[in-house]
Parts: structure tokens; C-alpha cells; sequence
């Protein structure tokens, strides 16, 4: 335990401690954040703030869960959930790149985005049969059954991988919002990989990836001081994929996919508020020639925020939310 929560600390202080040199190098290099025009009115004042800031908890939470694991045992969980994250986050990096050298609100076009994601989660889910640890099974929460999915298990896991991660950027809209909602999930799963570890025959994979979780708990709380309203910096895709990605790597290792709608809630919302807005606009243009639309704006958050509510004010709702639901997945497994 004691490990872990040094895990935390080291990460948040490389992260406070990088973070302002981080931020200057950003803003030196003209990185600003080009604003989507029909995104919300209030927020066009905020172009040009740094963006790429995720690069500062994508440095701080490797090298301190690195530091921390335990390299005389097995750590091959850890570097499963590691691929996930820097894979996606650089994906994400090329993105951003694109947009703030463009000086535009789109980089990657879709299709350029979506295959590398691609790729990556066929190789991660092909790696995840085959481990001998993790193989075809789900484990269904709250009532400790394993589902053997088999070869469905590939393209199911795929599905999964994509769909986070990209859930995730949809989330990232305002200040704080993906970073404080996903510091409250990995504290949970780290939780759950204590409670795990502590019953396992072999618990050094699952310490390992305890450490991951908390090293991202430690480099979001030290990421947040400079992400909180008014922002300082924005993460950018880089940061919201590498967030992504390393939940749903810490969900794949330990077969614990099934418990992300109940954690990760507030990326699925974002998620199917964006395809039901997309969906009916297409569907009501189509009979009536005119497009409706079921929420002021999508994703969810910023219907909120048109509503009246302010941004902060959203956010902790969210943080809410997030909490209430992480507490209800500790249930089945913390005792």
C-alpha cells in the first residue's frame, strides 16, 4: 500500500513540476486551441489556450508507475495498459499536431483517425485471447460469473476500445470536465486491483496495473491544477485518447469491461447523446427536409450548459455523477 500511495504522490509532483515548463514550451510554439465555431458562444473565449496539455500527465503516469511496479515479478498487465495508452494518446498527438500547425479546428479527417484506432485495439484484443490470464472471459459484475465470449471476444473488445476512446474525447468539453471525471475511475479500478491482488494466488500483474491506476489518479491531480476553470492549458486529443485508452487497457487485463458503463458513464453519454442528435438530424431532414434536433447541442454537457447552467457548475454535476456511480462498482468488490 505504502508503494502505492508513494505511486501517487511521485506522479503528482512530476506532473506540477513539468506541467509550467510544459504549458510556456506550449505557448512558445504558438500551440493555441482553435475553438469550433458552432460549439457554444460562451466558450470562443477561450481561443487560443494552450492545447497538448495531456502530454503532461502522458509523461508524469508512466514514469512513475514504471518507477513504482514491482520489475522483480510480473508486469506484462502493466505494459498491455501502457501499449493502450501511448498508442491511442499518439494517435491523438498527431491529431492535435495537425489542427494547432493548420491553425484549424479539424485534423486527422475521419477515416485517418479511426484506423490506427483500428489497428491497435485488433492487436490488443488479439493479445488479451491469447494471454493465458485473460483469454475470451468477462467478468459480469456484482455476481462473480466469468462469460466466455470466444472468437465474439475480438471484435466485442475492439468495439469496447474504440468506443471508450473515443467516448472520452467527446467528454473533453470544458474546463476540468474529462480530467476530474476520469481521476475518480482510475481511483476505482486501482481500488478494485487492491481488492483483487489481495485474493489472488500471483497478485503481482494486478499490483502493477494498481500502480498504473495510480499513478493517472496522482498526474490528473496535478494536471487539474492547471485544467480547472479557467483553464491554464487543455489537454487536447492527445490527452483525452491517452486517458481512454489507459482505462480501457486496465479494464481489458483485468476482464473488467463490463464495469465502464457504470464508471466511464459520463464518456457513454457523451457517446450516444452525439449518435442520437446525429441520427435524428438525418432521419427528421430526411421526412420533413428540415433537421430537428432532440438536445440543444451535443455531446450532453453542452445541452446542459445552453440550458443556463454554468460550465462549472456542470462539471461538478458531473463529478457527481461520476463519483456516485464509481461507488456503486466498489460494491461488488471491496469488501
Amino acid at each position: 500500500m505504502q508503494r502505492f500511495i508513494w505511486t501517487i504522490l511521485a506522479s503528482f509532483v512530476i506532473a506540477m513540476v513539468i506541467g509550467p515548463f510544459i504549458i510556456t514550451w506550449l505557448k512558445k510554439l504558438k500551440f493555441g486551441q482553435t475553438i469550433y465555431e458552432l460549439g457554444p458562444q460562451s466558450h470562443q473565449k477561450k481561443q487560443g489556450t494552450a492545447t497538448m496539455g495531456g502530454v503532461i500527465f502522458a509523461i508524469a503516469a508512466p514514469v512513475a508507475a514504471l518507477v513504482f511496479s514491482y520489475k522483480d515479478s510480473r508486469f506484462d498487465f502493466l505494459l498491455i495498459a501502457l501499449v493502450c495508452a501511448l498508442g491511442f494518446g499518439a494517435v491523438g498527438f498527431v491529431d492535435d499536431f495537425i489542427k494547432v500547425k493548420l491553425k484549424r479546428s479539424l485534423g486527422l479527417t475521419p477515416m485517418q483517425k479511426i484506423i490506427p484506432q483500428i489497428v491497435l485495439s485488433v492487436i490488443v484484443a488479439f493479445w488479451a485471447y491469447f494471454h493465458p490470464e485473460i483469454g475470451p472471459n468477462l467478468t459480469v459484475p456484482f455476481v462473480n460469473v466469468e462469460w466466455n465470449l470466444g472468437w465474439f471476444y475480438i471484435p466485442v473488445m475492439v468495439f469496447v476500445l474504440v468506443g471508450t476512446v473515443n467516448s472520452a474525447n467527446l467528454l473533453d468539453g470544458m474546463d476540468g470536465l474529462l480530467g476530474g471525471c476520469s481521476l475518480f475511475d482510475f481511483a476505482t479500478m486501482a481500488l478494485i486491483c487492491l481488492a483483487l491482488a489481495a485474493g489472488a494466488e500471483d497478485p503481482s500483474n494486478l499490483l502493477n496495473v494498481a500502480i498504473f491506476a495510480g499513478a493517472m489518479v496522482g498526474a490528473l491531480m496535478g494536471f487539474l491544477r492547471f485544467n480547472a476553470n479557467p483553464a491554464r492549458v487543455f489537454m487536447g486529443d492527445v490527452g483525452s485518447f491517452f486517458i481512454g485508452g489507459a482505462l480501457v487497457g486496465i479494464c481489458v487485463v483485468t476482464r473488467l469491461s463490463l464495469l465502464l458503463p457504470l464508471i466511464a458513464l459520463a464518456m457513454m453519454m457523451s457517446s450516444i447523446s452525439d449518435i442520437i442528435q446525429i441520427s435524428y438530424f438525418k432521419y427528421t431532414r430526411i421526412k420533413t427536409g428540415t433537421g430537428k434536433r432532440v438536445f440543444r447541442m451535443a455531446p450532453m454537457h453542452y445541452h446542459f450548459e445552453l440550458g443556463g447552467m454554468p460550465e462549472t457548475q456542470v462539471v461538478a454535476m458531473y463529478y457527481i455523477v461520476t463519483v456516485v456511480m464509481c461507488l456503486v462498482a466498489l460494491l461488488g468488490f471491496v469488501a
